[in-house]
């Protein structure tokens, strides 16, 4: 046995003496404790959306309940964090093409506390559409665009242009151009 699966079973350990202790200080049954437990290991991992320097500072986290299928309804989860304006945040839902919103569109977040916000949209075509999150706090914008892919073919880029190479063994992708009219 090496030293690293050492660590990691005593870490394991640990982890597992901290949530029973937890659950029997909290005086949660052991089975709403498991349950609990269940519930959090199937549901997906939420992803954090991309920031730039200049957004409106709010942190938005996403995530895709099941598998999104043509005229069905799928959840989409958004979770916000870091609404410091006293006025609070907008939020705006749009949909692509592809897609329909059967949530509310604009909603408003207040401030100093998270939100948890469950978006249904309807699936109407196979492929790769968006649904569009922008939030606004204190005059600056955050947009985000969350992919929403049903069927099963994944979006692949058209061949364009081909490979060749210089006389000193350079790579060159010869790309066809459109002539101005």
């Amino acid at each position: 046995m090496n030293l690293r699966s050492r660590s990691t079973i005593a870490a394991a350990t640990a982890f597992l003496a901290l949530a029973a202790a937890s659950a029997c200080a909290d005086g949660v049954p052991g089975q709403r404790a498991a349950k609990q437990a269940g519930a959090s290991r199937n549901a997906a991992p939420m992803t954090v959306a991309a920031r730039k320097p200049n957004d409106s500072g709010v942190a938005i986290q996403y995530r895709v309940e099941g598998t999104p299928r043509i005229g069905q309804s799928v959840s989409v989860i958004l979770q916000f964090d870091g609404v410091s304006d006293p006025a609070g945040a907008t939020v705006r839902l749009t949909a692509d093409s592809g897609l329909s919103l059967a949530t509310a569109s604009s909603l408003t977040l207040p401030a100093g506390q998270g939100a948890t916000i469950n978006a249904k949209v309807t699936v109407a075509r196979e492929g790769l559409a968006y649904l569009n999150v922008f939030v606004t706090q204190d005059g600056a914008t955050s947009i985000v665009a969350i992919p929403i892919q049903a069927g099963a073919s994944a979006p692949a880029m058209k061949a364009a242009g081909e490979l060749n190479s210089s006389a000193e063994g350079e790579k060159i992708i010869s790309m066809p151009a459109k002539e101005p009219k």
